[in-house]
């Protein structure tokens, strides 16, 4: 297993890693909308909080070697499902592979953001 890191995404809120490689896949932990350059979220709107997310995520892809158009799945979470369609425009733009998806709505999310998400991706060896 390869540990994935870098300082373009934001550092794990706690004890865990930013994602892990084995046998040439990708397990992302989830990213939120926090802006790794100021470690603060400045994002307030679900679609600003769905791009910045997906910038985290775009960053981990990078670090891991893979990419969006290399992901099989993801994981996403909406603190509300009224904030479905929105969060959908802004994801449709990152993920045009149309990887496999969950999405759920969960009671609250870290620093009570509206979406999360994490993907699982295939990394070029």
């Amino acid at each position: 297993m390869k540990p994935v890191a870098t300082e373009k995404a934001p550092k794990a809120l706690g004890p865990y890693s930013q994602g892990y490689v084995h046998n040439g896949i990708l397990y992302s932990a989830g990213q939120i909308a926090i802006n790794p350059e100021t470690n603060t979220v400045e994002a307030v709107t679900i679609e600003e909080q769905t791009e910045q997310v997906c910038k985290n995520l775009g960053e981990v892809l990078r670090a891991a070697g893979s990419s969006f158009d290399k992901v099989l799945k993801t994981t996403c979470f909406l603190s509300d499902m009224g904030d479905f369609a929105a969060f959908n425009e802004v994801y449709g733009k990152y993920f045009t592979s149309k990887p496999a998806r969950s999405c759920v709505a969960v009671k609250t999310l870290p620093k009570n953001l509206l979406c999360e998400v994490e993907v699982i991706a295939v990394v070029e060896e």
